[in-house]
């Protein structure tokens, strides 16, 4: 969270992964066993950050931007609905990430062109990198490190997902309006948003990606390479074209990310076997009710704005087991998810977005932050894991 100037995570979770197997905190078989099984997971991670920095570079996000700031015709509440749409779309394709890191930006100075008030759309961006990560099992990494253990196809999970998706959406926008309503009553914009053509290439590339995490699985073919290949194309395409250089192939693929991530996985099974995982195995619920179902999203939502969502989800994953109940197994996903909305702390991404806010100028308040989680966290974790309850056979 601090990362004193500037360095990057694995400086410490990787030094910290190599002190826990010295002390004998977990076994290197142990260690081993959990790298090996997200190492897929972390092959799609570098692999659709490099997709996402592509379609920003052959202009997919200012383009949004510019059709955003068309179709709002000036006015704040209609863009803070685009904005919703955008969010949850980039969110549900190119992972939260995007979101926090391309997505951001553009809104905001979408909205400072037209002259509108920014803070509604760009916290709706925050939310939404979160809130909206629910959907497809490659929206965010804490869905695909679950998503072997669900038992579920890739269609599958998204159709269970789907209702809860939508009622979290819904909600979100409704305190939204009502959180911002001072923000979102200004005069019409008259200013004139410039227009820009499709980037249709990006634009094919990326819907065939989508298409592929759906019907690969038919072919048994994982969403790694899926999107191996659609990194490939973009990466061909911009080095022939000389708006990329080869060494940022490698280097916007995240691999310090990789190895944090593989560090951190680590740690998290020295916590899990001495500290965390016999107290979670007692709150955890084994059977999908709808109290039972509660419980779990209330308990995963917790340890992520404790610990963070990712290490969370790993000890999570690590309590239930390799065929836990598919139910439980989704509240848990509803709850490190939607539960980081709560705090700065609850999630790598709101960390980022808190960043990339400072690079362009703004700070948000923390009690205004922390004000719009309690309105909107324990709503849609509630409205959302009813959701599942209902759609679950």
């Amino acid at each position: 969270m601090v990362r004193p100037r500037g360095l990057p995570e694995a400086v410490v979770a990787v030094p910290v992964a190599g002190v826990v197997l010295g002390l004998g905190l977990a076994t290197p078989a142990a260690a081993w066993g959990r790298v090996g099984e997200i190492l897929p997971t972390m092959g799609f991670l570098a692999a659709i950050l490099l997709v996402s920095h592509l379609a920003a570079i052959d202009g997919v996000f200012t383009w949004l931007g510019s059709r955003l700031a068309e179709v709002c015709r000036g006015e704040a509440r209609r863009l803070l609905v685009l904005t919703f749409a955008a969010a949850a779309g980039v969110t549900a394709v190119l992972s939260l990430d995007a979101t926090v890191v391309l997505l951001t930006p553009v809104v905001m100075a979408t909205a400072e062109k037209l002259r509108l008030e920014s803070k509604p759309h760009v916290y709706a961006c925050a939310h939404l990198a979160n809130s909206a990560s629910t959907l497809l099992p490659v929206s965010n990494l804490t869905n695909l490190l679950a998503f072997a253990a669900s038992g579920l196809t890739f269609a599958g999970f998204t159709a269970l997902r789907a209702l809860p998706w939508l009622v979290t959406l819904a909600l979100e926008l409704v305190v939204f309006t009502r959180f911002f309503r001072r923000d979102l009553r200004g005069p019409r914009s008259t200013q004139q948003p410039q227009h820009r053509g499709a980037p249709v290439f990006a634009l094919v590339v990326l819907a065939a990606m989508l298409v592929g995490f759906a019907v690969g699985e038919f072919g048994h073919v994982a969403p790694v390479w899926i999107a191996a290949l659609a990194a490939l194309v973009l990466s061909a395409k911009a080095l022939a074209e000389r708006k990329i250089r080869p060494w940022q192939v490698v280097t916007e693929a995240s691999p310090l990310l990789v190895l944090f991530v593989l560090g951190l996985a680590v740690t998290v099974e020295a916590v899990d076997q001495h500290v965390l995982g016999g107290v979670l195995e007692q709150l955890l619920p084994t059977t999908a009710g709808l109290p039972e179902l509660l419980l779990a999203t209330a308990v995963a939502a917790v340890l992520a704005n404790l610990v963070n969502n990712l290490p969370a989800t790993l000890i999570l994953l690590s309590v239930l087991g390799d065929h836990p109940n598919t139910g439980v197994l989704l509240a848990v996903l509803i709850g490190v998810n939607v539960g980081p909305n709560a705090t700065y702390l609850g999630s790598l991404a709101t960390l980022l977005w808190r960043r990339v806010l400072a690079r362009h100028g703004h700070k948000p308040r923390a009690l205004e932050f922390l004000k719009l989680g309690a309105l909107t966290t324990p709503l849609t974790l509630a409205a959302a894991t009813t959701a599942l309850w209902v759609v679950l056979p």
